[in-house]
């Protein structure tokens, strides 16, 4: 791809068009460090979220060529507002989240940079516990993720698991809209302090980080 230069004399054009350009030449830079690249050794499962880790693990690789030293990657796998057929749809995509995320921290490990990367799963709302006609759930509140890399203080639980009782201490109305024990906010500073952002700019990140005694969940070491 060759990058356009003009100059229309309309400041909101030209910087548009610097977007564009600086789009263009970061694309071909990846494309010139992938085509120089070994590949990798590790099989991705050919799904949607297969291959977009897949690609992720591909610009790690070249990292040093594109004169990268942090980056955040986002990849999207949709369909788990289940309004219905929630147990069908819950266990396809599952099954399709599960290999592609171990084979994405087998290429971190493969790459050696394992404790350097770490893979969390983010997403608006929970479920409802009580079902909804057509077998599936409403728009909840407390859900659950996932935290995956070498850095990681693994194999345990963080926050407190609910009581699973509709209008039980942990509903938030009846129809078990569970309460959550840890916040956005407190997740999300966790990954920020890893990553190098400092305690000192923390709530100006997460603006409703103060409302919490516990800053740090803890679970990277």
């Amino acid at each position: 791809m060759i990058a356009q230069t003009f100059d229309n004399g309309l400041a909101l054009v030209q910087a548009s068009n610097g977007i564009t350009n600086r789009g263009i030449n970061d694309a071909n830079l990846l494309n010139a460090a992938s085509a120089s690249a070994p590949a990798l050794a590790t099989p991705f499962p050919s799904s949607s979220i297969g291959r977009q880790l897949q690609q992720v693990a591909k610009i790690i690789q070249v990292r040093a060529a594109l004169g990268m030293s942090r980056q955040i990657f986002y990849c999207a796998l949709n369909g788990f507002d289940t309004h219905g057929s929630q147990l069908a749809t819950q266990d396809a995509l599952l099954s399709d989240l599960s290999p592609a995320m171990a084979a994405f921290y087998n290429a971190t490990l493969e790459m050696g940079v394992d404790k350097q990367v770490t893979t969390f799963t983010e997403s608006e709302f929970g479920r409802t516990c009580q079902p909804s006609s057509g077998g599936g759930s409403d728009h909840g509140w407390g859900s659950h993720h996932i935290v995956m890399g070498g850095a990681v203080l693994g194999g345990d639980m963080y926050g407190t698991y609910p009581t699973l009782a509709l209008q039980g201490p942990d509903d938030a109305n009846n129809r078990g809209v569970w309460i959550p024990t840890i916040s956005l906010d407190q997740y999300g500073a966790t990954l920020a302090s890893w990553f190098g952002v400092g305690a000192a700019s923390l709530p100006g990140v997460f603006p409703s980080l103060g409302n919490f005694a516990v800053k740090n969940i803890g679970f990277l070491g």
